[in-house]
């Protein structure tokens, strides 16, 4: 792979005979097309293709979410990115069964506003999730209007449900209303707080397992 500042018409991207022109990391690249034949993957290669299809297919449905809250972007890398990154190095795991998600290693948010205190989670009737959690409005750069958000996932169903307003920090109290799809199924649930209108939040905190009524 080869970088290049100006060609003869400036950078470009597509094949261009047996090359590829491409932008990557804010850099012009080409490169020569692959060579056809049998390939093999190596046992580490092909473990790493099914923690990337795991991660990937996890996360695909909550990127709204990673793109607006985990992090801050580093040069070319999204929060999107960010957050790929950290669940390829942290939360994916190899079992008999194949890769699958530690959901208390997940994260929907990352950031350095003051988190979720004695948080608490039961399950009410009519597919509802009750939180509780302490004020700590006040503690380093969180106020009372900071905004709740929640994302419950459903490992049988493969879906999941997210809320990005529940409630302000100072309520101490929320309740969220399920899908009825959810009934009956046990949820993996993470909340976490963001101030409004911003992209600044907190490192989400992992509430647990909850058999939804």
């Amino acid at each position: 792979m080869a970088t290049f500042e100006k060609g003869i018409l400036g950078g470009f991207s597509g094949k261009v005979g047996n090359v590829v022109g491409t932008r990557w990391r804010g850099k012009n690249v080409m490169r020569s097309l692959p060579q056809r034949g049998n390939y093999t993957p190596t046992p580490k290669q092909e473990e790493q293709r099914e923690k990337f299809k795991t991660v990937m297919g996890f996360l695909s449905p909550i990127t709204e979410i990673l793109s607006l809250y985990f992090g801050n972007p580093q040069g070319d890398k999204s929060r999107a990115n960010l957050a790929t990154s950290y669940h390829l190095k942290n939360a994916v795991v190899s079992t008999t069964q194949g890769m699958v998600m530690d959901y208390a290693k997940v994260l929907i948010s990352k950031g350095d506003l003051r988190g979720i205190d004695g948080g608490t989670l039961a399950a009410g009737a009519g597919q509802t999730l009750v939180f509780g959690w302490q004020d700590n409005s006040g503690q380093g750069k969180a106020t009372a209007t900071d905004t709740l958000m929640v994302v419950v996932y459903a490992p049988d169903l493969n879906l999941f449900y997210s809320n990005a307003a529940v409630a302000n920090r100072d309520a101490t109290t929320a309740t969220i209303n399920l899908p009825n799809f959810m009934a009956s199924f046990s949820v993996e649930v993470w909340a976490s707080f963001s101030k409004p209108d911003t992209n600044f939040a907190a490192i989400s905190t992992y509430m647990g397992t909850v058999a939804v009524l």
